[in-house]
């Protein structure tokens, strides 16, 4: 589908590039690798890129474009990183004259025209940077800089048992420009000395169920100053559980102005189902959902306890 996603791309001279909201590493990642690969490779084309502030990247300087509805009228909108459609960051997708997704996420539904959408890559950079491979487009330092930055947050700097050989492959592909891997991942991993004594009082709220599914519940008046706080605290702290030994299913609950934001991950078992249950999606064993209340995460929760005192499939 490589070559149907090209031809999509050179038949329209104005491109938008969407990704899901509150962007992570991924997201951000393709969406910035995508632009500057299309803008390297098309240089005649107008291209924009539309969303919310990347406010889990704040090393990342990108002003992102407020376009008119009209902006969209004739033009293609490419979708990343997003399995559906109440997660894309700009819905006025549904106005452009063709749709484009690229999508690692287990399929829920079509989205656009053209869906290129395989779970078995480890990251939707992964899938950018095969499509440029395949498409023997010229890569740049910027987008090979981001779309590596993008492999190695959603593999877990490597470690998630979705990376295989062709992750490594394409990590060289992309290491074939002058990468400065130190500046990167230094912004991505280096912590302030006080978030690392925040991340010690808060594992001292991690508690367990009864079959070891081990949860952090942070209440709304909890919260960190900013409207953004709640998507950022989320992500953080679903991984202090990860190491637990014993512990094969965590999920972190936040409370923000739109419901619980629940994050799900395990090393041993399919929790994708449950997240979809609560109206989310995701990975096997990484999904998330935003159910409406308390009471609701804690049904969940249940879900999960049971799921986790069954053999790991």
């Amino acid at each position: 589908m490589f070559k149907e996603a090209l031809a999509l791309i050179k038949a329209h001279d104005r491109i938008i590039i969407h990704r899901h909201s509150h962007p992570d590493g991924d997201a951000i990642g393709s969406q910035l690798g995508l632009f500057h690969l299309i803008r390297d490779n098309f240089p005649e084309k107008t291209v924009y890129m539309v969303g919310d502030v990347a406010t889990r990247l704040p090393f990342v300087e990108v002003t992102f474009d407020d376009l008119p509805d009209e902006a969209f009228h004739g033009a293609l909108s490419i979708i990343l990183d997003c399995g559906a459609s109440h997660m894309i960051c700009d819905d006025r997708y549904r106005l452009a004259a063709a749709t484009l997704r690229f999508d690692h996420h287990i399929y829920c539904e079509k989205i656009a025209d053209l869906d290129v959408v395989d779970s078995t890559y480890e990251s939707a950079c992964g899938l950018v940077t095969m499509f440029a491979k395949e498409c023997g487009l010229k890569l740049s330092l910027p987008s090979a800089t981001y779309l590596y930055m993008g492999m190695v947050t959603d593999s877990g700097r490597f470690v998630f048992d979705s990376v295989t050989a062709r992750t490594f492959e394409l990590a060289a592909f992309l290491l074939s420009q002058p990468i400065d891997l130190n500046t990167l991942y230094y912004n991505l991993f280096a912590k302030d000395f006080s978030d690392i004594l925040s991340d010690a009082d808060n594992m001292h709220k991690i508690k367990f169920t009864e079959h070891n599914v081990a949860y952090i519940y942070t209440a709304k008046e909890d919260l960190p100053e900013g409207s953004d706080a709640a998507p950022v605290v989320s992500s953080g702290l679903v991984s202090l559980m990860k190491d637990i030994k014993g512990v094969f299913v965590w999920v972190n609950f936040t409370e923000a102005d739109d419901g619980v934001h629940c994050e799900l991950r395990s090393n041993r078992y399919n929790i994708n189902p449950i997240a979809v249950k609560y109206g989310g999606g995701g990975h096997k064993k990484a999904s998330g959902c935003t159910v409406p209340d308390k009471e609701t995460a804690l049904r969940l929760l249940g879900d999960l306890d049971a799921l986790a005192a069954t053999e790991a499939v």
